[in-house]
């Protein structure tokens, strides 16, 4: 009475897609078969197939992310280029002295003084700050950053008696500033 009945199982060739008995002659005679070795064959050149299309489309996704880089660089240093040519204009159409001439006496072009503790250059006749960094001007008649042309249409409509010596600030205000930053 020891001995009983015990079922054997089926087994799952995941290649062929076929159960067969779970036992070692069946296994090796599936496995030696014709139907099994073609689909071998086939999964493994399946297998190189995807490996190379893989790798091929890795190497055009690098090239074209190379190809991004290079062209956004580019852009980059033509955009750096025309901001210094504009700022360089723009200080020179003014006569803004640059940080290499400034005396902070206010004899260069006669207008424009460097104020020290600002480190903006700053026009008597019209209240204007000039940032030679960024290129723009700060008028308390708008209270704020803005182009050459805006700062001096701003200057131009206040009345000549109300134009005083130096603003009632020493620098633009912080929030100023902030916008400058965030241009």
């Amino acid at each position: 009475m020891t001995e009983y009945w015990v079922s054997q199982g089926k087994k799952w060739c995941d290649l062929c897609k076929i159960f067969i008995s779970n036992n070692p002659s069946s296994i090796r005679n599936h496995e030696l078969g014709q139907r099994h070795k073609e689909n071998v064959t086939k999964r493994l050149a399946n297998m190189r197939d995807e490996k190379v299309a893989k790798d091929k489309k890795n190497k055009e996704t690098a090239r074209v992310l190379t190809q991004i880089e290079e062209k956004a660089s580019r852009s980059y240093q033509k955009d750096i280029s025309t901001f210094q040519k504009a700022r360089d204009s723009n200080a020179s159409s003014l006569g803004a002295p640059t940080i290499s001439e400034g005396t902070g006496d206010g004899s260069t072009s006669g207008e424009w003084e460097h104020d020290t503790s600002s480190g903006y250059y700053y026009n008597k006749s019209n209240c204007c700050y000039y940032d030679p960094n960024s290129g723009f001007y700060y008028t308390d008649a708008l209270g704020k950053w803005v182009t050459q042309e805006e700062a001096f249409a701003a200057a131009a409509k206040l009345p000549s008696g109300s134009i005083q010596k130096k603003p009632m600030f020493a620098s633009p205000s912080l929030t100023s500033k902030s916008h400058l930053l965030l241009l």
